[in-house]
Protein backbone atom coordinates (compact mmCIF):
# COMPACT_ATOMS: atom_id res chain seq x y z
CA UNK A 1 0.00 0.00 0.00
CA UNK A 2 2.73 2.08 0.89
CA UNK A 3 4.47 1.62 -2.76
CA UNK A 4 1.19 2.65 -4.30
CA UNK A 5 1.09 6.37 -2.21
CA UNK A 6 4.55 6.53 -3.51
CA UNK A 7 3.73 6.33 -6.99
CA UNK A 8 1.39 8.26 -6.61
CA UNK A 9 3.00 10.67 -5.00
CA UNK A 10 5.78 11.12 -7.55
CA UNK A 11 3.01 11.17 -10.19
CA UNK A 12 1.61 14.73 -8.33
CA UNK A 13 4.49 16.26 -8.37
CA UNK A 14 5.63 15.84 -11.58
CA UNK A 15 2.41 17.23 -13.03
CA UNK A 16 2.89 19.78 -10.44
CA UNK A 17 6.62 20.19 -11.61
CA UNK A 18 5.02 20.17 -15.33
CA UNK A 19 2.35 22.84 -14.23
CA UNK A 20 5.20 25.01 -13.31
CA UNK A 21 6.99 24.91 -16.07
CA UNK A 22 6.46 28.81 -17.13
CA UNK A 23 8.50 28.66 -20.30
CA UNK A 24 5.85 26.12 -21.92
CA UNK A 25 2.88 26.85 -20.24
CA UNK A 26 -0.86 27.39 -21.65
CA UNK A 27 -2.13 28.76 -18.52
CA UNK A 28 -3.71 31.76 -19.09
CA UNK A 29 -4.41 32.66 -15.64
CA UNK A 30 -1.10 32.37 -13.95
CA UNK A 31 0.66 35.89 -14.02
CA UNK A 32 3.98 34.50 -13.92
CA UNK A 33 3.93 33.41 -17.89
CA UNK A 34 6.04 35.59 -20.40
CA UNK A 35 3.31 37.28 -22.78
CA UNK A 36 5.71 35.45 -25.36
CA UNK A 37 4.97 31.83 -24.08
CA UNK A 38 1.27 32.72 -24.22
CA UNK A 39 2.15 34.15 -27.74
CA UNK A 40 3.84 30.74 -29.04
CA UNK A 41 1.79 27.91 -26.70
CA UNK A 42 -1.92 29.56 -26.97
CA UNK A 43 -1.92 32.63 -29.37
CA UNK A 44 -0.75 30.81 -32.06
CA UNK A 45 -3.18 28.40 -32.47
CA UNK A 46 -5.50 30.84 -34.45
CA UNK A 47 -3.17 33.77 -34.95
CA UNK A 48 -0.02 31.36 -35.91
CA UNK A 49 3.48 31.21 -34.66
CA UNK A 50 4.87 34.08 -36.74
CA UNK A 51 1.44 36.22 -36.38
CA UNK A 52 0.60 35.16 -40.19
CA UNK A 53 -2.46 33.23 -39.71
CA UNK A 54 -3.54 31.46 -42.65
CA UNK A 55 -7.36 31.23 -42.29
CA UNK A 56 -9.00 34.60 -42.87
CA UNK A 57 -11.32 33.68 -40.23
CA UNK A 58 -8.20 34.94 -37.73
CA UNK A 59 -6.40 38.45 -38.09
CA UNK A 60 -2.82 38.94 -39.01
CA UNK A 61 -0.99 39.80 -36.40
CA UNK A 62 2.66 40.51 -37.81
CA UNK A 63 3.86 43.94 -38.09
CA UNK A 64 0.83 45.36 -36.55
CA UNK A 65 1.16 47.88 -34.70
CA UNK A 66 1.81 47.33 -30.37
CA UNK A 67 -0.35 50.43 -29.42
CA UNK A 68 -3.24 48.74 -31.21
CA UNK A 69 -2.32 45.35 -30.22
CA UNK A 70 -2.42 46.30 -26.47
CA UNK A 71 -5.37 48.50 -27.10
CA UNK A 72 -7.57 45.60 -28.62
CA UNK A 73 -6.48 42.95 -26.00
CA UNK A 74 -7.21 45.78 -22.98
CA UNK A 75 -11.04 45.89 -25.05
CA UNK A 76 -11.46 42.66 -25.28
CA UNK A 77 -10.39 42.08 -21.48
CA UNK A 78 -13.07 44.97 -20.42
CA UNK A 79 -15.69 43.65 -22.85
CA UNK A 80 -15.60 46.76 -24.92
CA UNK A 81 -15.49 45.07 -28.06
CA UNK A 82 -18.54 42.79 -28.49
CA UNK A 83 -18.22 41.83 -32.03
CA UNK A 84 -19.48 37.92 -32.18
CA UNK A 85 -16.07 36.29 -33.13
CA UNK A 86 -14.01 38.74 -30.97
CA UNK A 87 -16.33 37.96 -27.86
CA UNK A 88 -16.54 33.88 -28.83
CA UNK A 89 -12.91 33.66 -28.47
CA UNK A 90 -11.35 36.46 -26.75
CA UNK A 91 -13.29 37.35 -23.48
CA UNK A 92 -12.32 33.87 -22.34
CA UNK A 93 -8.59 33.88 -23.32
CA UNK A 94 -7.84 37.49 -22.36
CA UNK A 95 -9.92 37.68 -18.99
CA UNK A 96 -6.68 36.89 -16.25
CA UNK A 97 -4.26 38.90 -18.65
CA UNK A 98 -2.27 41.65 -16.62
CA UNK A 99 -1.51 44.63 -18.39
CA UNK A 100 2.65 43.09 -18.36
CA UNK A 101 1.60 40.08 -20.69
CA UNK A 102 -0.72 42.24 -22.74
CA UNK A 103 2.29 44.37 -23.53
CA UNK A 104 4.63 41.04 -23.90
CA UNK A 105 2.03 40.32 -26.17
CA UNK A 106 2.19 43.20 -28.50
CA UNK A 107 5.97 43.31 -28.18
CA UNK A 108 6.21 39.59 -29.63
CA UNK A 109 3.29 40.30 -32.28
CA UNK A 110 4.56 43.68 -33.33
CA UNK A 111 7.95 42.40 -33.81
CA UNK A 112 7.34 39.52 -36.12
CA UNK A 113 7.94 39.89 -40.04
CA UNK A 114 5.06 40.16 -41.93
CA UNK A 115 4.78 37.66 -45.05
CA UNK A 116 2.72 38.26 -48.72
CA UNK A 117 -1.07 36.87 -48.52
CA UNK A 118 -2.70 35.07 -51.42
CA UNK A 119 -3.01 37.56 -54.32
CA UNK A 120 -6.51 39.07 -54.92
CA UNK A 121 -7.76 40.01 -58.14
CA UNK A 122 -6.36 42.82 -59.86
CA UNK A 123 -8.63 44.95 -61.49
CA UNK A 124 -11.05 44.75 -57.80
CA UNK A 125 -7.63 45.65 -56.00
CA UNK A 126 -6.84 48.67 -58.64
CA UNK A 127 -9.93 50.42 -57.29
CA UNK A 128 -9.71 49.78 -53.89
CA UNK A 129 -6.05 51.47 -53.71
CA UNK A 130 -8.18 54.55 -55.80
CA UNK A 131 -10.27 54.39 -52.86
CA UNK A 132 -7.53 54.13 -49.99
CA UNK A 133 -5.37 56.87 -51.51
CA UNK A 134 -8.41 59.26 -52.38
CA UNK A 135 -11.45 58.20 -50.86
CA UNK A 136 -15.08 58.20 -51.96
CA UNK A 137 -15.69 62.33 -52.36
CA UNK A 138 -18.92 61.68 -54.18
CA UNK A 139 -19.59 59.71 -51.09
CA UNK A 140 -18.23 61.79 -48.34
CA UNK A 141 -16.12 59.11 -47.50
CA UNK A 142 -11.71 60.38 -46.83
CA UNK A 143 -8.80 58.40 -47.35
CA UNK A 144 -7.82 55.27 -45.53
CA UNK A 145 -4.48 56.37 -46.02
CA UNK A 146 -5.04 59.40 -43.78
CA UNK A 147 -5.18 57.01 -40.47
CA UNK A 148 -3.76 54.23 -41.80
CA UNK A 149 -0.52 55.53 -43.68
CA UNK A 150 0.48 55.93 -47.14
CA UNK A 151 1.43 52.22 -47.01
CA UNK A 152 -1.19 50.90 -44.81
CA UNK A 153 1.31 50.31 -42.57
CA UNK A 154 -0.25 52.03 -39.32
CA UNK A 155 0.57 54.68 -37.23
CA UNK A 156 0.10 53.93 -33.82
CA UNK A 157 -3.66 52.93 -32.46
CA UNK A 158 -4.48 53.01 -36.25
CA UNK A 159 -3.63 49.48 -37.43
CA UNK A 160 -1.41 48.12 -40.06
CA UNK A 161 -4.28 46.90 -42.57
CA UNK A 162 -1.43 45.60 -45.72
CA UNK A 163 -1.44 42.08 -46.40
CA UNK A 164 -4.16 41.47 -43.85
CA UNK A 165 -6.87 38.82 -45.16
CA UNK A 166 -9.36 40.35 -47.16
CA UNK A 167 -12.16 38.69 -46.12
CA UNK A 168 -11.45 39.63 -42.50
CA UNK A 169 -11.37 43.86 -43.54
CA UNK A 170 -14.86 43.19 -44.87
CA UNK A 171 -16.09 41.87 -41.99
CA UNK A 172 -14.64 44.54 -39.62
CA UNK A 173 -16.12 46.96 -42.04
CA UNK A 174 -19.59 45.73 -42.08
CA UNK A 175 -19.10 45.60 -37.94
CA UNK A 176 -18.27 49.13 -37.92
CA UNK A 177 -21.06 49.93 -40.34
CA UNK A 178 -23.93 47.90 -39.02
CA UNK A 179 -23.48 47.11 -35.28
CA UNK A 180 -22.31 48.25 -32.37
CA UNK A 181 -19.78 45.65 -31.80
CA UNK A 182 -17.13 47.79 -31.52
CA UNK A 183 -18.20 51.46 -30.59
CA UNK A 184 -15.77 54.68 -29.58
CA UNK A 185 -13.92 54.63 -32.71
CA UNK A 186 -13.81 56.62 -35.54
CA UNK A 187 -14.63 54.15 -37.88
CA UNK A 188 -18.15 53.95 -36.79
CA UNK A 189 -18.79 57.40 -39.31
CA UNK A 190 -16.17 57.31 -41.95
CA UNK A 191 -17.54 53.54 -43.14
CA UNK A 192 -21.45 54.58 -43.25
CA UNK A 193 -20.95 55.43 -46.38
CA UNK A 194 -19.45 52.63 -47.88
CA UNK A 195 -20.80 50.40 -50.63
CA UNK A 196 -20.69 46.85 -50.74
CA UNK A 197 -18.05 46.83 -53.93
CA UNK A 198 -16.19 49.75 -52.30
CA UNK A 199 -15.81 47.64 -49.12
CA UNK A 200 -14.46 44.35 -51.20
CA UNK A 201 -12.32 46.48 -53.55
CA UNK A 202 -10.50 47.88 -50.73
CA UNK A 203 -9.81 45.24 -49.16
CA UNK A 204 -8.33 43.36 -52.07
CA UNK A 205 -6.00 45.67 -52.56
CA UNK A 206 -5.14 45.62 -48.87
CA UNK A 207 -4.60 41.98 -49.19
CA UNK A 208 -2.54 42.11 -51.94
CA UNK A 209 -0.29 45.28 -50.49
CA UNK A 210 3.05 45.24 -49.62
CA UNK A 211 5.49 47.00 -48.36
Amino acid sequence: MKHGHSILLVLSVAASAGCANVDRSRDLANPAVPGKVLAVQVCSNCHGVDGNSVSPAFPRLAEQQKDYIVAQLKNFRAHHRSDPAGSEYMWGLSRSLTDKQIDELADYFSTQKERPNVHADDALAAAGKDIFENGVPSQKVIACASCHGPKAQGIGAFPRLAEQHGDYIVKQLDIFQNTQGRPGTPMEFVVHPLTGSNKNAVAAYLQNLTE
